[in-house]
């Protein structure tokens, strides 16, 4: 489990330290950064699938991802009486994203390349705006310090700890390159391996596409499905995969306190693609997945979501009452809070219905975000209520 987030430097999140529960809501109003903390989980996530830099890319380019403020504010900035200001000197040029976990933290920090040639030549790069790794660490314990660091990676140089003294493993890894998607030795390194596995079970909902066109609507060739892609295609699949081989009483209970007298069903077509029977009384026959509503096929997409027999690590779920009707998000609620007892959870949410429904738990933690002067900050968090971390660059 993921004890606490920290992310720096990027967009509203100046400097975020985040302590995180089984059960997480992340709450505020539109505009303070939920979004931002949400997207900044899911750029560390791409660290171990090799996809960092062009998951940058995509967004702008880590200039576009900084922050855009002072490097810090000044008591008189925060009360009005003096204006913002601040120099390029004193802004951060580093993104650096982190996480303390139960067994291992990892915190990865990026730069701006300095501008030069390529492989001996002085022409310059066509790529010369790629971010550049300048450290990574992992470390075992709560905070990263040099007594418990045990990879330390600074540039393209790779130190492992090796009882008190390090070992240099790699002098040329390529600075575009994390070190949990170019080091795979279990045996020398296995803590790189067990960060890199534990992020790599993560996983994220939040663009489920239920229009009329989506593939989700279209009877699929079903195999067995313990995941739910994150795309939802295989919807039928994942529902009947957990009707035979999972939770079938939690299943069936989902669909009941959501729509009560309400049954599933399945069958197949003549060309043996699995077709959804959402059975519903008063009805004289079943409905299949192209003519439920959106509301309906998105609470099935979160129940096979919620439900899966392969439980991660972690399970993100980003604004999950899109187009529900605010008397299914209760139901939603329940069924979150249920799956916190298998994975932990970590639900970004403007919906005060769901929100109520989650924070009736008692194991469950609220984040409420705010923002101040364009700063995203966490509501009641003092300096002694975060979380210790500490950026070894």
């Amino acid at each position: 489990m993921i004890k606490a987030f920290a992310v720096s430097n990027y967009r509203s999140l100046r400097d975020v330290v985040a302590p995180l529960a089984g059960l997480n809501v992340v709450t505020g109003p539109n505009g303070c950064g939920k979004s931002n903390l949400y997207k900044s989980l899911r750029l560390l996530a791409e660290t171990a699938k090799g996809n960092l830099i062009s998951s940058l890319a995509e967004e702008g380019g880590l200039d576009y991802t900084f922050w855009a403020g002072p490097g810090q504010f000044s008591r008189e900035m925060r009360d009005g009486s003096a204006p913002v200001q601040g120099t390029a000197g004193n802004t951060p040029s580093r993104l650096r994203l982190g996480f303390a976990g139960e067994e291992f933290g990892y915190a990865i920090s990026l730069g701006i390349p300095a501008s030069t040639g390529f492989a001996g030549y002085q022409e310059p790069s066509m790529f010369q705006l790629d971010p550049e790794i300048k450290r990574e660490c992992i470390w075992v314990g709560d905070v990263c310090r040099p007594s418990s660091c045990l990879i330390d990676r600074v540039g393209p140089v790779v130190k492992v700890r090796s009882g008190r003294k390090w070992e240099v493993y790699d002098t040329r890894l390529n600075t575009y390159e994390s070190i949990l998607s170019e080091i795979s030795d279990p045996v020398a390194v296995p803590e790189v391996h067990a960060v890199r596995q534990a992020i790599r079970q993560w996983r994220f909902y939040d663009q489920f596409r239920t229009d009329q066109h989506s593939s989700i609507r279209t009877p699929q060739i079903g195999t067995r499905t313990p995941v739910l892609d994150h795309n939802g295609h295989n919807l039928v699949a994942a529902l009947r995969t957990i009707h035979e081989i999972g939770d079938r009483e939690g299943l069936h209970s989902a669909i009941e306190d959501a729509f009560p007298g309400a049954r599933l069903g399945f069958s197949t077509d003549a060309g043996n693609r699995f077709v959804l029977e959402f059975e519903q009384a008063g009805l004289l026959r079943p409905l299949n997945q192209a003519e439920l509503s959106d509301g309906t096929l998105r609470y099935l997409l979160l129940v096979a979501a919620l439900l899966t027999p392969r439980p991660p690590s972690l399970l993100v779920l980003n604004e999950p009452e899109t187009s529900l009707h605010p008397d299914l998000l209760p139901a939603l609620g329940r069924l979150i809070i249920r799956a916190s007892r298998e994975t932990q959870v970590w639900v970004v949410s403007h919906a005060p219905r769901l929100v109520a429904a989650l924070e009736a738990d008692d194991d469950c933690h609220s984040i409420a975000l705010n923002k101040e002067l364009g700063e995203t900050r966490i509501l009641g968090q003092g300096l002694l209520d975060a979380p210790p971390w500490n950026w070894m660059d």
